[in-house]
């Protein structure tokens, strides 16, 4: 068997967030799932995963979407997704909608076993250990609660910055703290979210970085959209963009220098 014929095929769960707004991130994320040594397929009837559904108690539409969902993608040996958010719903929150269906149960576990979140796929599962990119810039990262409270994603985008050339990390006070986006939450609660994102942008401006990262497109909007209404120069990325060297694209909500 060829070497080419060994590689594993990836699934990309693109998000809706990242189709909709930030392209860039998709291709980033594949040019990085690539240089693991995998294929990369992107199934074009895919959809989104349902989470705002899910969390909004609608759990018959979330169990409809969740069965295309897992029919796209269950004939691919991974499934990565950049974004703790929907990779952890994928992951964690699928099997409970299928708990007890005899049609569904099994499949949706075989499923939800081989979904990852895309920096955590790239160091825990194919042993990623650098990257070749470089960045000229001070960066501070923000750790989206979802990917790292139900999927212990805190060391591994610190681990692949490290090895990008120029850059330098300097860490905000409590980098684990909420932005205040929370999906659905922003749009009920958007008096409290309003104050915890504010809090979040000291945190960042206190950093004195010259860029904020992050791996979760929801959370980097919310922070992007404040950061620019407080006239901020901080530039706001998606962690993929910056380990996979493709920068090009201006940052996110045009803020920055």
């Amino acid at each position: 068997m060829s070497q080419a014929q060994n590689r594993p095929k990836v699934g990309l769960f693109a998000t809706c967030l990242v189709d909709l707004f930030r392209p860039s991130v998709g291709f980033s994320a594949a040019k990085l799932i690539e240089d693991a040594g995998c294929d990369v397929h992107v199934p074009i009837a895919q959809t989104c995963c349902g989470q705002p559904a899910y969390n909004s108690g609608d759990t018959k539409d979330t169990r409809d979407l969740a069965k295309q969902v897992i029919e796209q993608f269950e004939g691919f040996d991974y499934v990565v997704a950049p974004s703790g958010s929907c990779g952890a719903m994928l992951k964690m929150h699928y099997p409970e909608l299928f708990k007890g269906d005899a049609l569904w149960e099994e499949r949706c576990r075989r499923f939800s076993d081989k979904v990852f979140e895309l920096v955590s796929f790239l160091t825990d599962v194919r042993g990623m250990t650098e990257v070749q990119a470089r960045l000229d810039k001070s960066v501070t990262y923000h750790d989206s609660c979802s990917g790292l409270r139900e999927l212990g994603i805190a060391k591994q985008p610190r681990q692949l910055l490290a090895t990008v050339e120029g850059l330098e990390l300097k860490e905000m006070a409590g980098p684990d703290v909420c932005c205040g986006f929370g999906g659905t939450f922003c749009v009920k609660y958007p008096d409290i979210s309003g104050k915890i994102v504010s809090k979040k942008t000291a945190a960042i401006a206190e950093s004195g970085a010259d860029m904020l990262l992050a791996g979760d497109m929801g959370c980097l909007m919310n922070m992007a959209g404040k950061l620019k209404r407080e006239g901020s120069t901080i530039e706001v990325r998606h962690v993929a963009e910056v380990l996979a060297g493709m920068t090009e694209s201006g940052p996110i909500a045009g803020s920055g220098k």
